[in-house]
């Protein structure tokens, strides 16, 4: 047997949604006997309970199985459509990958209160937990690579520890999350098959699988806490070599215990994320010097994002993908000329190089309380900017493109409406967190 033939072997093993459904099941997750029970009496019976989504007609079936003819050797009715002209297969973006879950409202034995998708109405499977204590582990895991986690972790960052390794944490985020976007919708391989795998959570089910996007955060956000870090503070190393597998196969194991990726996506994602900071992250000083200090920077950085989103917008019709990567750009746009006008007017300063490195700060009553009074103050300020961003753009996205308004649910599912409004509503949350905040505490004087 060949290296080539042996790789594709390994690669066909590490994809294989048994193997998921296994990891699943050894951690405690099973589908109820009854679904189990008519999914072996009748494999079509799934089939009949998807439903596409909204508007979108792509989904095909084969013409052996119109006819009730035999299926062809080695077809899998839970893979998706390939990928026109050839290449990897996979499903039109948008399209749910693997088996469509139950609609609707949540059953008292499902396992959790799982998110369900704003824009297409899914929602976790049914399923028996019978180790809640994982359960609640991975998804706090599978959390620390969602929104509501990035809202929360950056801001602290800059507010309260450190301002120039928060942005430049923004900075690599960026990065990594971009091109793990775009390398989704270039390869485009579907989800893994449900069954066998059991999918506990879908927020992010109508997006391609490989790489996982979750693994490569989870992996990219302690590597750089650590380099950029480590002799910038003082404390011990081992510290962060702990914290680095700790999060980081939290975070990919989540991904697999959820039923969202294979075990071929979590390594692809990691190694992926390795090579992109060994080439990138020499330039991360760079970058963020040019941020803050270059006179017109504001104006590239404003027209570098949009060239980036206009050409991974491109790439393949609607789905949450979309919308995850206009918010990233948006982010990163927002932060970044957010932390030139401050760099500008002197609102936070980075220590000087010669006093490094910083001591930690004996924790007191006082620095604790500026502390919760920052973030307490800044996050309601970042929520009420999102909300009132949210108002103005949608409709008037709306109006500009001649979309319906009468339910955003859909609207939101054009294009032309999901992108503008994300883009500009996080690059203003963006912008708050790195200018507007912090103006606000010097003003009050808790800066």
């Amino acid at each position: 047997m060949s290296l080539r033939q042996r790789l594709g072997r390994l690669v066909g093993s590490l994809q294989d949604p048994q193997k998921v459904a296994r990891f699943q099941r050894l951690c405690g997750v099973e589908a109820p006997a009854s679904r189990t029970a008519a999914a072996a009496a009748d494999p079509r019976e799934d089939e009949k309970a998807e439903a596409p989504l909204a508007g979108d007609s792509r989904r095909r079936e084969r013409p052996s199985e119109a006819s009730g003819g035999p299926r062809p050797p080695g077809s899998d009715r839970n893979q998706c459509p390939a990928k026109p002209g050839g290449g990897g297969g996979g499903a039109p973006n948008g399209v749910r990958n693997g088996r469509a879950t139950e609609l609707g409202p949540a059953s008292p034995r499902r396992a959790g209160p799982l998110r369900r998708n704003s824009l297409t109405g899914e929602e976790g499977q049914l399923a028996h937990v019978s180790n809640m204590p994982l359960y609640y582990l991975f998804c706090f895991g599978t959390e620390l690579g969602n929104e509501l986690f990035y809202i929360l972790f950056f801001p602290f960052w800059i507010w309260n520890l450190d301002a120039l390794v928060g942005r430049r944490l923004v900075v690599i985020w960026v990065l990594v999350m971009y091109l793990g976007q775009c390398t989704k919708d270039i390869i485009r391989w579907p989800r893994p098959a449900s069954p066998p795998v059991v999918k506990l959570e879908v927020f992010y089910n109508s997006e391609y699988s490989m790489p996982s996007t979750h693994a490569m955060s989870g992996t990219a956000i302690p590597i750089s806490m650590i380099l950029l870090t480590y002799g910038r503070w003082q404390y011990p190393l081992i510290y962060g070599l702990i914290l680095i597998p700790c999060w980081c196969s939290l975070v990919c194991l989540s991904r697999i215990y959820m039923g969202m990726h294979s075990i071929l996506d979590v390594i692809a994602g990691f190694v992926y994320t390795i090579l992109i900071l060994a080439i990138f992250y020499p330039f991360v000083d760079l970058i963020d010097n040019f941020n803050q200090t270059y006179k017109y920077s504001p104006l590239i950085i404003i027209g570098l994002h949009l060239a980036l989103g206009i050409f991974s917008f491109t790439l393949d019709t609607w789905s949450t993908s979309r919308g995850d990567t206009a918010e990233i750009l948006g982010s990163g746009a927002g932060i970044a000329c957010g932390s030139h006008f401050t760099y500008k007017m002197g609102l936070i300063l980075d220590p000087p190089l010669d006093i490094l490195p910083l001591a930690r700060l004996p924790i007191s009553v006082t620095l604790f309380g500026k502390a919760i009074l920052r973030i307490f103050i800044g996050m309601l300020f970042v929520l009420v900017v999102r909300d009132i961003m949210k108002r103005i753009t949608i409709p008037l996205a709306c109006k500009i493109f001649s979309v319906p308004y009468d339910n955003i649910r859909k609207a939101r599912q054009h294009m032309e409406v999901e992108l503008p409004y994300r883009y500009i509503t996080y690059g203003m949350v963006g912008f708050s967190i790195t200018f507007l905040v912090p103006y606000i505490f010097f003003f009050i004087g808790i800066s």
